[in-house]
């Protein structure tokens, strides 16, 4: 059994337990324990037999002992006794965006619900907005719902999150490296392009010694299944249900496979009719002199491949058949903008609202990364998820970071800033005054996301137009494999950004990056300024900030389309605040 078999068991179970009106202690623990099983690298069934399962955070003796029952028999006999009472489909329901398990059992109870199906037939029947505390409005977005769920389960079934899958692609590259025999290995693929969702692993490799390096790959500890095995490489299914191919070849032909196998199909039916405009096939094999000598050309680099076409070498992030090639002959290729270039961060919460760690270690951990400036961001009043900051908290977090900065480590600088709401009429939910008195203000969405797209696009509109506005943090709200983009005019908003000089921010949670790659470039080409965050919760959240940088790198954004490449003397005076003063 794999671990996403396992997790999955476990976020069954903690639906259950909802519906069944467990308290939220007792669920939480089952959500907390499912992300953790979803994401361990090595194998539960090995750890179960083993006896070693309460080594993984937040698994307890019961909670082990239920692992333990469900890779002994398949089953877990807790939720085979919910399922006697509460129908297998209303766990479904419950997975309807917007639609939790306390409405899920009262359409159940008064309408019957039972399964999608079901849930359906009422909304489509008008039955849902019958009831009171519902109405029109609820059901209409259980119908939104139910349509993105199936079009979710078609072009983004099987996908994942890339940063599920980096980190396996990280740890393999790591040890497959010290294997006698191999001279090169890279990921290939979505992943090297640095895609926001991955199907599966492509390891490309160069080895003397092919035997050796499969040996070694198929018998990894993050490995489940060997799916097939020969000279030119295998196929593997990872603990936590990834699949993964090895493609091998010699040294002297690894530039062409490595190109071939990066991608993307858009790019590579590009390069090919490139190729044969000039009498040449490009394959993973070599490219090859169409005629009577046949003569091939074999590269043990990528760029030999791009310079006999002649072309610039293009990054990989920028492989997706949008004008790359064009570029590349042209000789217009941007310099991408760089990790290591990232002078400071501008969106990160602390304890004061639902962050995990103080402002002095959040501090810590940015100087430590190098940074020159750190904005703490919490959410404000109205963000409607809890701890929120009222303006009293805020204006003593304000005092805070100013102490703060007397002492501050010579070369670094706290920022007092906010994440503010952006509220339906397109106000603020803190006074003018004390937004005034911040050196950074970021305004999001967080709330009432079922407006029209008219209405929605004048609501962030009013928000760039807001004199205390600095950026616009994560501007379509999307939520990868998960909650799609809320309806909006991208080109207005991107107008307006640009005509009142508000900047927009690539959010580098994985699970958002938002502004996407193709808005990025779109907003980059009108001027606006972009930053680049991580939206920390936690001094590991930090880590995020290589997404943003991926995604500003596939939106084509060099260094000087980046605000927070610049120290903080060049960057400050890019606020609106200091345009006024």
């Amino acid at each position: 059994m794999t671990n996403a078999e396992i997790a999955e068991a476990l976020r069954e179970l903690g639906i259950l337990y909802e519906l069944d009106g467990a308290d939220r202690y007792r669920i939480l623990a089952y959500e907390n324990a499912a992300k953790t099983v979803s994401e361990w690298p090595q194998s539960l069934e090995q750890m179960s037999h083993e006896g070693r399962l309460q080594e993984l955070p937040g698994v307890g003796k019961t909670l082990a002992e239920k692992i333990t029952a469900l890779v002994e028999t398949g089953t877990i006999p807790a939720a085979d006794e919910l399922k006697k009472r509460i129908p297998e489909g209303l766990v479904q329901v419950t997975r309807v965006p917007g639609l939790g398990s306390k409405t899920a059992s009262r359409l159940h109870t008064e309408l019957g619900v039972e399964d999608l199906d079901g849930l359906r037939a009422a909304a489509e029947q008008g039955q849902i907005r019958e009831l009171k505390g519902l109405g029109e409005k609820v059901e209409n977005n259980i119908l939104e719902g139910l349509d993105s769920m199936e079009k979710n389960s078609g072009d983004a079934g099987g996908r994942v999150l890339l940063s599920k899958v980096l980190p396996l692609a990280e740890q393999l590259i790591e040890d497959l490296s010290a294997v006698d025999g191999c001279k090169r290995i890279e990921p290939g693929g979505s992943v090297r392009r640095w895609a926001d969702t991955c199907h599966d692993l492509d390891l490309v490799a160069a080895s003397d010694d092919p035997e050796a390096l499969i040996e070694a790959f198929t018998s990894h500890p993050l490995v489940s299944k060997v799916d097939s095995s020969g000279e030119a490489g295998a196929s593997v299914t990872t603990n936590s249900g990834i699949q993964i191919d090895l493609r091998l070849t010699g040294p002297e032909t690894y530039g062409n496979l490595l190109q071939h196998f990066t991608g993307s199909m858009e790019h590579n039916v590009e390069l090919r009719e490139r190729a044969q405009d000039r009498g040449l096939s490009v394959s993973e094999h070599g490219v090859t002199e169409v005629g009577k000598r046949k003569r091939v050309h074999r590269f043990d680099d990528e760029h030999g491949v791009y310079e006999l076409l002649g072309l610039e070498y293009i990054e990989p992030e920028l492989r997706e058949g949008r004008g790359e090639i064009e570029a590349a002959e042209a000789g217009n290729l941007p310099a991408l903008v760089e990790l290591g270039q990232i002078r400071g961060e501008l969106h990160s919460h602390t304890t004061l609202s639902d962050g995990k760690n103080g402002l002095a270690e959040m501090a810590k951990a940015a100087k430590e990364l190098g940074y020159s400036y750190l904005a703490i961001t919490d959410h404000s009043a109205s963000h409607g998820f809890g701890n929120n900051v009222d303006e009293k908290a805020l204006r003593k977090r304000i005092s805070e970071i100013k102490r703060f900065n007397t002492k501050a480590p010579k070369g670094f600088r706290l920022l007092s800033g906010s994440e503010v709401n952006i509220l339906p009429d397109g106000s603020l939910d803190y006074s003018d005054e004390l937004l005034s008195d911040l050196d950074w203000v970021i305004a999001s969405v967080h709330t009432s996301f079922g407006k029209g797209e008219k209405a929605m696009t004048d609501r962030i509109i009013a928000a760039c137009e807001h004199p205390w506005v600095d950026c616009i943090g994560h501007l379509t709200g999307r939520l990868l494999l998960d909650r799609e983009p809320y309806p909006l005019d991208i080109e207005a908003v991107v107008e307006a950004a640009a005509r009142t000089g508000t900047m927009l921010e690539i959010n580098g949670n994985p699970k958002r990056r938002d502004l996407s790659d193709r808005h990025a470039r779109l907003a980059s080409e009108a001027g606006v300024k972009i930053v680049l965050t991580t939206d920390a919760h936690s001094t590991e959240g930090f880590e995020f900030m290589r997404y943003a940088v991926a995604t500003a790198r596939r939106g084509w954004l060099e260094t000087a389309d980046v605000a927070n490449t610049r120290p903080w003397r060049s960057f400050a005076p890019l606020r609106k605040r200091h345009r006024r003063a």
